[in-house]
């Protein structure tokens, strides 16, 4: 801080007002700027998000079962529990109506109030279908029976290599590969018991055509990461075994009918 320069006070106006309001020389110590900010400071700046709320299980903020300004329908706040354990605090429990309603919300997606329900039941129809399929996997290593869902994050708008190398092979060959990428994606991790490993599972959720009726219909790509040798190879068995029994399949199909003698 510069310096600054002072003059006594008179012994009369001890009491009153410290600061002189008679006119004073320019000098040029006197033409310097205040040291001494008058203005009121300014808040540092921070983080827009709070980072005290966030569940490190899914990466999420805790969401309220309040209702969403300007909400035209009252939403039910009861919440369903899983079938997905969720190690030794019990298994894991779906957002109710409300909360999913307010994290649509949150993200700025527009959804009417009265399909929200719905979208809940679907919402948490998919994620049992996707543990059954993680629990196939978990097979191989005889720890489908224990296996627990340790934690997991949503990854919208982030695809995965897969769904990108699919994507090109529906562009060339539409025939025979869907050129939509998926509308969502999971990154589940999950702990076998017996062990303590940890696994990644990647879910691929696409939208498939709609039955007749006008029902949806929808996808779900389940495989294990190729964080380590032991998915990679798990990862090669089964898409061996895909191929094999189509081939035995086709063969079948195309074969030769019998004759009755």
């Amino acid at each position: 801080m510069g310096q600054a320069s002072s003059s006594p006070v008179p012994p009369n106006s001890a009491s009153g007002c410290p600061v002189p309001h008679q006119s004073q020389p320019k000098t040029a110590q006197a033409a310097e700027k205040c040291p001494v900010p008058h203005q009121a400071p300014q808040e540092p700046a921070k983080c827009p998000i709070d980072h005290g709320s966030i569940n490190p299980d899914n990466q999420m903020p805790k969401l309220s079962q309040a209702q969403a300004p300007n909400q035209s329908i009252e939403l039910p706040t009861d919440r369903t529990e899983s079938s997905i354990p969720r190690g030794d605090e019990g298994r894991w429990e779906y957002p109710s109506p409300q909360q999913f309603y307010n994290a649509l919300v949150r993200k700025g997606w527009e959804t009417p109030e009265e399909h929200v329900v719905t979208m809940v039941e679907i919402h948490n129809f998919l994620n049992e279908e996707a543990w059954e399929e993680v629990k196939k996997w978990e097979k191989r290593h005889d720890s489908s029976e224990d296996l627990q869902l340790a934690r997991f994050k949503g990854r919208p708008g982030e695809m995965s290599p897969k769904a990108r190398i699919l994507m090109v092979a529906g562009w060339l060959f539409p025939s025979r590969f869907n050129s939509e990428p998926p509308f969502d994606r999971h990154d589940w991790i999950v702990r076998r018991p017996k062990t303590g490993e940890e696994q990644r599972y990647v879910i691929d959720y696409y939208s498939a055509p709609p039955q007749e009726d006008g029902s949806p219909v929808f996808s779900l790509d389940v495989r294990p990461a190729l964080d380590n040798f032991s998915s990679v190879q798990d990862r090669i068995a089964v898409l061996t075994e895909e191929v094999w029994s189509n081939f035995r399949k086709d063969q079948g199909s195309n074969g030769p009918s019998s004759k009755a003698s």
